[in-house]
């Protein structure tokens, strides 16, 4: 196989697994999230579940709030979310990012 073409194929499995990811980070948030913070993040001031969109965290944060929940949050998100592996949080913690 030559150089040009490996790097070709190389290219298309990133972006290839990039878009795997964002798929993937939708999938999940609707599955896990957007019951109580809205399908696009808005949120539910009723169920006093915050807007998403447009959050000043990092990624990286979310991510933790996810995997790990934090102990002074109220339920669900006083402690990890059921089900949900650090690359699913990941994942949907930049879908959360990219929600406008």
């Amino acid at each position: 196989m030559n150089h040009k073409l490996a790097v070709s194929l190389a290219a298309l499995l990133v972006a290839s697994s990039a878009s795997w990811a964002a798929d993937d980070g939708a999938a999940l948030y609707t599955k896990k999230c957007a019951g109580c913070h809205g399908a696009n993040g808005e949120g539910k001031p009723a169920m006093k579940a915050p807007t998403l969109r447009g959050t000043s965290l990092e990624a990286n944060q979310i991510a933790d709030h996810i995997a790990k929940g934090e102990p002074g949050s109220k339920a669900p998100h006083n402690k990890g979310i059921a089900g949900l592996n650090d690359q699913q949080a990941k994942a949907i913690a930049e879908w959360v990012k990219a929600l406008k």
